[in-house]
C-alpha cells in the first residue's frame, strides 16, 4: 500500500492526539468494542466517536458488524498503513490461548502460526467444538507449510487459562464475556464460506496480526 504526502499527513495529524496514540496502541494487539474503548480510556460516548471519526478518516481503523451478535460493532487497526510508521505493541510472554465456537478452523490456524512464526507455546479451544478441524482449515495450513493433520478439536473448559486469551471468534468473544487483559481478533468464519480463499484469507489475516506483533 502506498500512501501520498496528503494520506501522510492526516495519519500523522490523526495520531498527534495522545489518546487517539493510545487508542491505536490498544487496537494494534486487540479488535475492541466502543463500550470497551470508552471505558479502557475513559472517554464518554460523544468524545470516543469524534476520536474514531477521526482514525476513520484517515483510513487507520475499519468499523465492522460483529459476526456474532450483529447488533454490536467492532473497531480494527488497518495494518497496511503502518508498514512505515512504528506503533507500540505488547508482545505476550508466554503461552497463548486462541479461543473460537467451534475450535475447527479459525483458532486452530492461529496457534499453528503463532506457535510456527514465534517458537512459543499456543493452544486452541472452542465453546462448542466440532468433532474434527475442518478439512479446509487443514488444507489452508498446508499451503503454508503448517500440518494441522492430527489436532482435535477441544471444549474451553478442559484447558488451562494461564494463558494470553486471544479470542479470533466474535461469537465466543461475545459469550465468554472476556476478562480485560484478553484480546480480541474479529475474523470472519471461513466455514461459512467453505472456499480456499475464505480459509486463506482467515490465515492471512492471522498471520499479519502476528507479523505486527514481532515487529
Amino acid at each position: 500500500m502506498e500512501l501520498d504526502l496528503a494520506e501522510r499527513v492526516a495519519m500523522h495529524a490523526a495520531l498527534g492526539e495522545p489518546i487517539r496514540l493510545a487508542i491505536v496502541d490498544d487496537l494494534a494487539v486487540s479488535d475492541r468494542s466502543p463500550k470497551d474503548l470508552g471505558a479502557r480510556h475513559d472517554l464518554g460516548t460523544n468524545l470516543l466517536a469524534h476520536h474514531l471519526d477521526v482514525l476513520e478518516a484517515a483510513r487507520l481503523i475499519d468499523r465492522v458488524v460483529s459476526a456474532g451478535d450483529r447488533r454490536r460493532r467492532y473497531i480494527r487497526l488497518r495494518r497496511e498503513p503502518f508498514v512505515a510508521l512504528a506503533t507500540a505493541t505488547v508482545r505476550p510472554v508466554g503461552k497463548v490461548l486462541f479461543l473460537c465456537s467451534q475450535n475447527s478452523a479459525r483458532s486452530q490456524l492461529a496457534a499453528a502460526l503463532w506457535r510456527d512464526r514465534t517458537g512459543q507455546p499456543a493452544q486452541s479451544a472452542g465453546t462448542r467444538p466440532a468433532l474434527r478441524v475442518h478439512p479446509g482449515a487443514i488444507a489452508a495450513g498446508r499451503r503454508v507449510g503448517l500440518d494441522l493433520g492430527d489436532a482435535v478439536p477441544q471444549k474451553v473448559g478442559m484447558i488451562d487459562f494461564d494463558a494470553q486469551v486471544v479470542t479470533v471468534c466474535d461469537q465466543a468473544h461475545e459469550e465468554l464475556g472476556p476478562a480485560p487483559n484478553w484480546w480480541h481478533w474479529s475474523i470472519p468464519d471461513p466455514v461459512e464460506a467453505a472456499s480456499p480463499e475464505a480459509f486463506d484469507a482467515v490465515v492471512a489475516d492471522l498471520d499479519a496480526r502476528i507479523h505486527s506483533l514481532l515487529h
